[in-house]
């Protein structure tokens, strides 16, 4: 049986996370594995946005470690996306960014958001949330994990 790669998006927290004590180990071992071509790898154009702000060392990890991903340019239909799961209060107004992202993995049919953002992205009743508006809208549910529960991840 041929099995397709896992899609991943990941989000600027991953990105940060190669350089945080706290996460550094798992995140890591993602990012070897998608360096070995386990994964297709997307960020998206707000990813790019939020690392402008990031120390230099996070700021250019994407091009030191020379890895292979696409980027998705956000389009106004995702941030209205977004806004739904404030409208159905998954979170409130100030996490209209994570909900961007989200929205951008939804609608780009990516199989795993990575995230190590717990208090509004990978949270069982977050991803409840955002699943529920995904499917009212006529979007298959997101996976959304954070690095540790990707690492070895096999399809089938």
């Amino acid at each position: 049986m041929v099995s397709k790669k896992i899609s991943l998006y990941l989000d600027t927290s991953v990105i940060g996370g190669y350089y945080d004590k706290d996460f550094e180990e798992d995140t890591r071992l993602l990012f070897k594995e998608i360096k070995d071509g386990k994964y297709d790898v997307f960020v998206s154009s707000l990813t790019r946005q939020e690392l402008e702000n990031a120390p230099g060392n996070v700021k250019s990890l994407l091009k030191d470690l020379s890895i292979e991903f696409k980027e998705i340019e956000v389009l106004p239909e995702y941030v209205l996306f977004a806004e739904e799961y404030i409208k159905e209060n998954v979170v409130g107004a100030t996490s209209k960014d994570d909900c961007t992202h989200i929205a951008t993995a939804t609608i780009n049919n990516v199989d795993v958001l990575v995230s190590w953002n717990f208090k509004h992205i990978v949270n069982v009743q977050r991803i409840r949330g955002y699943n529920s508006v995904n499917l009212k809208n006529g979007y298959k549910q997101l996976e959304i994990r954070s690095p540790k529960e990707v690492i070895g991840y096999e399809l089938g």
